[in-house]
């Protein structure tokens, strides 16, 4: 299964792949200032469906509910990016586990150092570990040659992290590729986001079965369908976490998957002087505050890894199917 490319896509897909080949040799208030005026230039031409496109509401065929029958699910995930956000993995978790939310963090294997202690950590306290590609340098998805080069490696720090699940940096994906992989489920699509380097949504607040095809997995997809931290506070420059809370009240309302994707490497902790690519952690606090204050007891919480295996468990998966949302 593969979203399917206009020429306007490809095009800017193939400016995204430029953009990340020389990405290392650009400073970092550069890159986000590029960023920045991309996203203001693209705002009013998608405002209709972003930051919510109504079309996405409709549940995809076979769907049967949120186990235990709740109104909607709630999931949280961070996909670390540097040593800098590693450091702060444990401040992280604290965060969450104060208002009683567990999440699961993706790790970037070759990139740095993932501390065996750390991992041991997040497992033991309920949270959960899964892989983020090898190096995030955007070239995974440059051609099947490349990916299924990388494939051996990716699957051997599933095994050794006992992870069952994957995202791929960037958000640059092929759904039939990923298949290659052996994991339970993935996270690297989104409902709709415009302003990814690969803009093209799945259309749906709802997860969907990749099934199994030409001897490759099958697997659970799950787009994140509140938008990235990092294009909202950085990129937009938001003072509040109002789009957030928008955003979960019209999910919750249509019944779908609330799933966040947040970066410790941009989370502020007020520990020393805020970078450029910094927001307050108070943000992300404020959103989780608002959630469970909200919605106490009609969402379904639980980290990526377990609301697969829970939907499995109670057979709402057997039939599932992507909804044709026309995206």
């Amino acid at each position: 299964m593969t979203v399917p490319r206009t020429e306007h896509s490809l095009r800017r897909e193939i400016l995204a792949r430029v953009y990340y080949a020389v990405k290392p040799l650009i400073p970092r208030s550069v890159q986000i200032r590029m960023r920045r005026r991309v996203v203001r230039h693209r705002l009013s031409s998608y405002s209709h469906i972003w930051p919510i496109d109504p079309a996405s509401a409709r549940p995809p065929e076979g769907w049967s509910g949120w186990p235990g029958d709740k109104r909607f699910a709630l999931v949280l995930t961070h996909d670390v990016e540097s040593e800098k956000g590693l450091n702060r993995c444990r401040d992280l978790v604290e965060v969450e586990r104060a208002r009683g939310f567990r999440s699961s963090f993706n790790f970037v294997a070759k990139k740095y150092a993932v501390p065996a202690d750390l991992r041991r950590h997040l497992g033991e306290t309920g949270f959960e570990v899964g892989v983020h590609g090898l190096y995030h340098d955007g070239k995974k998805f440059n051609s099947l040659k490349v990916f299924n080069s990388r494939v051996p490696e990716i699957n051997r720090y599933l095994r050794e992290w006992e992870a069952t699940g994957f995202r791929a940096p960037s958000m640059h994906c092929n759904l039939e590729w990923i298949g290659r992989l052996d994991i339970q489920y993935d996270m690297s699509t989104f409902d709709t986001d415009p302003f990814e380097p690969k803009s093209k949504g799945v259309g749906t607040i709802f997860p969907f079965v990749v099934p199994p095809a030409n001897g490759r997995n099958g697997f659970v997809e799950l787009p994140y369908t509140l938008p990235q931290d990092f294009t909202l506070f950085i990129v937009m420059g938001e003072g509040d976490c109002g789009i957030w809370k928008r955003k979960l009240d019209w999910i919750a309302e249509n019944g779908g998957m609330a799933l966040i994707n947040v970066h410790p490497d941009y989370l502020y902790f007020g520990d020393g002087i805020r970078g450029v690519d910094e927001y307050p952690v108070a943000l992300y606090e404020e959103f989780l505050d608002y959630a469970k204050e909200r919605f106490e007891g009609q969402y379904y919480h639980a980290t990526a890894g377990g609301l697969v295996a829970a939907m499995k468990e109670e057979g709402r998966l057997t039939h599932l199917t992507r909804a044709d949302s026309g995206g």
